[in-house]
C-alpha cells in the first residue's frame, strides 16, 4: 500500500502537467488574440491560425500508429460539434476588445455548471444537492462581477456565457456521441469547421451587408482583411501552436487523469489570464471582479467533484 501510493502520485503528474501546459497555451493565445483584435478581423484570425493548425493535426494522424484515418466515426456528431465550438469561439473572442481579460474567462469558466445542467436534463444524470449549491455560487459570482444594474454594463459582457452555454453542449454531445472519435481527428474537424466560417463570414458580410462597418463601428467583427508580413504570420503560427497544445493537452489531461482532479487544475487558466491582463493590457480587477471570480472557481470545482 505505501509502495502504490507515491506510484499514484507519479501517474498524476503527467495528466496535471498537461493541463497545465494546455490552459497557460491558451490563456495566453487569448490574450494574443485580444492583441491583434485592433490590427485583424476575427474571421481572418479564424482562417489563418486553422490553416497554419491543420497542418500538423494532419501529420500526427498520418503518422501516428494508433490513429485509423481522418474520417470521424460519427461524421454528423462530429459535424454538430464542431460547429458548436466554432461560434462558442465567435461569442468569445466577440467580447475580447471591449471586456478585461479577466471578467471575460471567469464568466466563460461557468461552463462546468452549464455542463452539470446539460447533463442533467439531456444524459438524465442525478444532481447532489452540492451541484445545486456549486449552481447558484456560480451564478451569484457572475451577477456580482458582471453587475447588470451598473451603468457600465454592456449586454456584449454576455457573450462569454453564451459561449459557455454553447461549450458545455458541445461537451455533453461528445460524452453522449462522439466517445469513441480520436482527440485528433476532432480537433482537425474543429479547425476545419472553423477555417469554413471565417472564409464564409469574410465574403458573407460584405456582399449581405455592405455597410456593417460604418453602421456599427465594429472592426473586429466587420472589417477588412489586412496585409500580413512576417510578424503577423509569426502571431498567427503562435496562436495554431496555442490551439493545438490546447486541444491535445486538454484531451490527454482529461483522458489521463481524475476529472475532478484535472478540473481543479484547469481553473488555473483564470490565474494565467488575470496576469496577462495585467502585463499586457493594464487591466487591474476590482473587488467586485475578484470575488466572483473566487465564488466561480468554488462553484466550478463543487460541481465537479459532486459526480
Amino acid at each position: 500500500m505505501n509502495q502504490a501510493l507515491p506510484q499514484a502520485q507519479v501517474k498524476l503528474i503527467y495528466p496535471v502537467g498537461a493541463i497545465l501546459l494546455a490552459v497557460f497555451a491558451l490563456s495566453l493565445g487569448d490574450a494574443l488574440i485580444k492583441a491583434l483584435s485592433l490590427s485583424f478581423p476575427l474571421w481572418q484570425l479564424f482562417v489563418m491560425r486553422s490553416i497554419v493548425a491543420v497542418i500538423p493535426l494532419i501529420l500526427l494522424i498520418h503518422f501516428l500508429p494508433r490513429e485509423q484515418g481522418f474520417r470521424p466515426k460519427a461524421r454528423g456528431w462530429v459535424a454538430l460539434r464542431s460547429l458548436m465550438l466554432t461560434f462558442q469561439w465567435v461569442a468569445y473572442y466577440a467580447a475580447l476588445p471591449t471586456i478585461d481579460l479577466s471578467v471575460a474567462g471567469a464568466t466563460f469558466y461557468t461552463l462546468p455548471l452549464f455542463i452539470t445542467l446539460f447533463a442533467a436534463c439531456v444524459l438524465g444524470e442525478h444532481i447532489r444537492p452540492l451541484g445545486w449549491l456549486a449552481i447558484g455560487l456560480g451564478f451569484t459570482g457572475v451577477l456580482i462581477m458582471l453587475r447588470p444594474g451598473a451603468d457600465d454594463f454592456s449586454l456584449t459582457a454576455l457573450l462569454p456565457l453564451v459561449g459557455a452555454i454553447l461549450y458545455a453542449l458541445s461537451m455533453v454531445l461528445t460524452r453522449a456521441k462522439c466517445q469513441q472519435e480520436s482527440p485528433l481527428v476532432l480537433g482537425l474537424s474543429l479547425h476545419l469547421t472553423i477555417f469554413t466560417v471565417g472564409a464564409v463570414a469574410s465574403i458573407g458580410f460584405p456582399l449581405l451587408w455592405p455597410d456593417a462597418l460604418q453602421s456599427t463601428g465594429n472592426q473586429f467583427i466587420f472589417g477588412a482583411w489586412t496585409d500580413m508580413g512576417i510578424t503577423q504570420w509569426l502571431a498567427m503560427s503562435a496562436l495554431a501552436v496555442a490551439a493545438v497544445i490546447g486541444a491535445v493537452g486538454g484531451a490527454y489531461a482529461y483522458q489521463n487523469g481524475p476529472s475532478a482532479t484535472v478540473a481543479t487544475f484547469d481553473y488555473s487558466y483564470l490565474a494565467f489570464l488575470t496576469v496577462w491582463g495585467i502585463l499586457f493590457f493594464a487591466e487591474i480587477p476590482d473587488i467586485f471582479t475578484l470575488s466572483g471570480m473566487a465564488l466561480i472557481i468554488t462553484a466550478g470545482i463543487l460541481a465537479v467533484r459532486q459526480k
